[in-house]
């Protein structure tokens, strides 16, 4: 991946750090020499909140990035997650399926380093590169073409305990900023100016990629083992989540209520690793004339590649398919299927320096439900 831009005003000056690394594919798209290639990324970075992004052809460009980045590149999952230094809840009174789930967790404890590797860290950051690409958009009974090749891209993400982290993740010219600081969760587009979206505390759904075990076993330490199933011809337990109804009430607004969601661990018998996450998520919304349509989201994570950071078994590599289905009045029905491929580049520990400012969301900006 590219970490630098050379100083092309000055062959002596000195090289830039780009905030956000991209891959060698997206970089290679920008232009047929290398020159040409920075120069056109310059002229990009520069572009950003111009009137350029208002033309009505980049605008729809835009937004169709957008709606990709939001939909699978940073995703919250509903629930808090505690991120304590022990990830222990008593069998004592508990159903023979929440204490098999608790057996299971521990396991998978054990499988990613074990407990005092995984208390040890208390910051995090994470480099990688991403490929989405999404199906055609089908409305109702016909599909609507929408121009939306392979989009490659590269994030950075930093994390720190407790409930801090902060994503930045590019793909083809749009730039998406989420975050946590410890109060809020956010997400804002650096292509759109407007308000930037917010919420409670919730933690990303990448970190539940393999990417931070102990979000994982504390996510998983309350769920339910509903049984068994092969995956990738690996027998996996089961583990079920159900988000509450006061959890969910919390979470929906005056136009939207959250009906259900769902959340799924497959563990494998064999490694007692996480081998594929899922989650399903209904939403009803009114519109301005008091229709109801509802939206489902159903996202799939293959969870590959572990290998061992500083004693702690991280995931390296992966592929998500997200479903998105809309439904009510027969002229709104829609669906669309998404998938990222993606692949962490570099992952550092206990980074030092890293404060709860590099946490703050955008001053300055009005805020809107998340």
């Amino acid at each position: 991946m590219r970490k630098l831009c050379p100083n092309i005003d000055s062959e002596d000056g000195l090289e830039t750090v780009l905030e956000v690394p991209i891959p060698e594919e997206m970089f290679t798209s920008m232009g047929s020499n290398v020159t040409l290639r920075w120069h056109n990324m310059l002229a990009w970075m520069k572009a950003q909140g111009s009137d350029k992004l208002s033309q009505p052809v980049v605008a729809g460009r835009i937004n169709e990035l957008r709606f990709l980045l939001y939909m699978v590149g940073s995703p919250l999952i509903p629930l808090q997650v505690q991120v304590g230094h022990s990830v222990y809840k008593p069998v004592k009174d508990c159903s023979i399926q929440a204490s098999t789930a608790k057996y299971i967790v521990a396991q998978y404890i054990a499988a990613t380093g074990g407990q005092p590797a995984l208390n040890a860290v208390h910051s995090m950051c994470v480099t990688g590169e991403v490929k989405i690409s999404a199906s055609e958009f089908h409305q109702g009974d016909k599909s609507k073409n929408v121009k939306c090749t392979d989009e490659a891209g590269g994030f950075v993400l930093w994390q720190k305990d407790p409930d801090l982290w902060i994503l930045e993740l590019v793909i083809s010219g749009c730039k998406i900023i989420s975050g946590s600081n410890g109060k809020i969760s956010w997400r804002h587009s650096s292509n759109q100016p407007g308000p930037v979206s917010m919420g409670p505390p919730r933690p990303l759904r990448r970190f539940l990629q393999g990417l931070d075990p102990r979000s994982t076993a504390n996510l998983f330490i309350d769920a339910t083992c509903i049984g068994e199933k092969i995956i990738n011809n690996e027998d996996c337990f089961i583990l079920k989540l159900e988000t509450s109804p006061a959890i969910r009430e919390s979470q929906s607004g005056p136009n939207y209520e959250i009906i259900h969601h769902t959340i799924w661990g497959y563990f494998s018998q064999r490694s007692g690793l996480l081998i594929q996450f899922e989650d399903s998520r209904l939403v009803g919304m009114r519109n301005k004339d008091d229709d109801e349509v509802f939206w489902e989201t159903s996202t799939e994570s293959v969870i590959q590649d572990y290998r061992y950071v500083d004693g702690v078994n991280i995931a390296h590599s992966g592929k998500t398919r997200v479903k998105v289905f809309r439904y009510g009045e027969q002229p709104a029905n829609h669906k669309r299927e998404i998938e990222e491929k993606w692949k962490i580049e570099e992952v550092d520990f206990n980074v030092w320096g890293l404060t709860s400012e590099h946490f703050l969301p955008p001053s300055g900006i009005k805020y809107g439900k998340i």
